[in-house]
């Protein structure tokens, strides 16, 4: 028996191989001047040799008695394409290889929508721009949708160069972003999407991350139990889906996600935080960019519940838009202007690549003379029947979309209900009136479903829904 057991053993070995996650593979980018991690198995206690043919220097580790290992190797400024042999005296080539910018795109259904669109839901301008998207300096990879209740150890998936075919394939949001910073780069750029449809923000994150919110932590399932819903469960996604890319070499993120929260809204800032939080620890990357999507106006539908306020996705908007004001290296992009009432998956999706891009371009790659964020509520006051509203990071003032008036705005008294008001810009700021409120004390702008936004930056940057009270909203609006 002992014998045959270490037969086993010599025949095991003898079969090893080096193997590596799917997202190190033939076609990949490697993220420029720094030190990338791979990871992988071999022999168990074998030596892993690893030799870029960018500078054609050896760097080795030890596999260890599982077949584990790891290293880290510096990587040049952009350019390729290269090799990367990995070999514990039998090698594995890796071809293709790039070395650029590479981001993680992660979400639910406005950042998995490829551009081929969904069923009845097109994607503005996708096939004239899939047919020019041939571009070898961009590649893509997408993960194929996966819950578990345990963390798995790898994705799949696999890298492809950007052309018709592929980006038809490929998330609408995440391409219109990676091309935007390719073109004003000149680098490679490597874009791997993370997204599910109707995945809620739960999912995404560990029970350690979840802890300070009980509801969720009720719903972690247990170890190989039942997922009530495969893309809602709480640590679901986060385990089939991303946490076999954590350690993974990188600039940033993008994120596109929040509607399927929008009804639980009292809660999304600090998990929304928490969970950048947490992804960046164990990342170990310090605090990388983090750059995300307002959620666009829709109408959700009101519905009201006795004794408790109406829920209004301005609400998850709102809290939106506290995130980048209470974790550090992270932006917004409004989407104020690209929603419509009748569907939750805008057609435009150039425009929330291309501001995603505008804010890693300003604030990630330091590109001066662009903007990246859009003018944000400071302060108001009160004049006589007037309320005069004050706006940060407008260094050039705002504007309307076609008139320097807005149809958008709402004044409220004491009895806290809230009318349609007259609103009009003056140099930097808005004045805001209704004859039905002579004495006002709260303003709102596009506070509500599917507010169509018509303020913006010089810049064309849409100022987000706000609001200047903090009322509970179990009164109606008058019309």
């Amino acid at each position: 028996m002992i014998a045959l057991l270490f037969s086993c053993t010599i025949i095991s070995n003898v079969n090893a191989e080096v193997k590596m996650p799917a997202v190190f593979a033939d076609n990949m980018v490697m993220q420029q001047q720094t030190n990338a991690n791979l990871w992988g198995t071999a022999t168990p206690n074998k030596q892993v040799t690893v030799t870029p043919s960018w500078n054609h220097k050896s760097y080795t580790t030890k596999a260890d008695a599982s077949g584990k290992w790891e290293v880290s190797i510096p990587t040049p400024e952009a350019g390729g394409p290269y090799e990367v042999v990995v070999s514990d005296g039998n090698p594995l080539t890796l071809k293709n290889v790039m070395v650029g910018e590479l981001w993680l795109c992660a979400g639910q259904s406005n950042m998995e929508m490829p551009m081929k669109g969904f069923k009845n839901q097109p994607v503005e301008g996708a096939n004239v721009a899939a047919l020019k998207s041939k571009n070898s300096n961009i590649r893509l990879f997408t993960i194929k949708r996966n819950s578990s209740t345990e963390p798995v150890k790898d994705v799949t998936g696999q890298w492809q160069e950007a052309n018709p075919a592929t980006v038809r394939e490929f998330s609408a949001t995440a391409y219109f972003f990676g091309r935007q910073l390719e073109e004003t780069l000149q680098v490679p750029v490597g874009l791997i999407v993370a997204a599910w449809g109707g995945s809620a923000c739960e999912a995404w994150m560990n029970g350690d991350m979840l802890k300070a919110f009980p509801e969720a932590v009720a719903k972690i399932p247990q170890a190989q139990g039942k997922i009530e819903s495969k893309n809602r469960t709480p640590t679901v996604l986060f385990n089939g889906m991303l946490s076999p890319l954590i350690g993974l070499t990188m600039r940033g993120v993008i994120w596109y996600q929040g509607e399927d929260n929008w009804n639980r809204a009292h809660t999304y800032a600090d998990m929304f935080s928490t969970m950048i939080k947490g992804w960046r620890q164990l990342w170990n990357q310090g605090d990388f960019p983090f750059y995300y999507c307002q959620i666009a106006p829709y109408d959700y539908g009101i519905i009201t519940e006795k004794g408790k306020e109406i829920i209004n996705s301005a609400y998850l908007r709102e809290a939106q838009a506290k995130v980048e004001h209470m974790v550090p290296n992270t932006g917004m992009a409004v989407l104020m202007d690209v929603g419509f009432k009748e569907g939750i998956h805008p057609y435009d999706k150039r425009t929330p690549g291309e501001r995603l891009a505008l804010l890693a371009l300003n604030k990630t790659y330091g590109i001066e003379g662009i903007i990246g964020d859009s003018p944000y509520y400071k302060s108001m006051e009160i004049q006589n029947d007037t309320v005069i509203v004050s706006f940060e990071r407008a260094p050039m003032w705002i504007c309307g979309r076609h008139s320097f008036e807005s149809s958008q705005f709402k004044v409220a008294g004491a009895d806290k209900v809230f009318y349609p008001a007259k609103a009009w810009i003056q140099r930097s700021k808005v004045y805001v009136k209704s004859d039905k409120v002579p004495h006002p004390v709260a303003v709102r702008y596009a506070f509500e479903n599917d507010s169509e936004g018509d303020l913006f930056s010089v810049d064309g940057l849409p100022i987000s829904s706000f609001r200047s009270d903090d009322w509970p909203d179990n009164r109606p609006i008058k019309e």
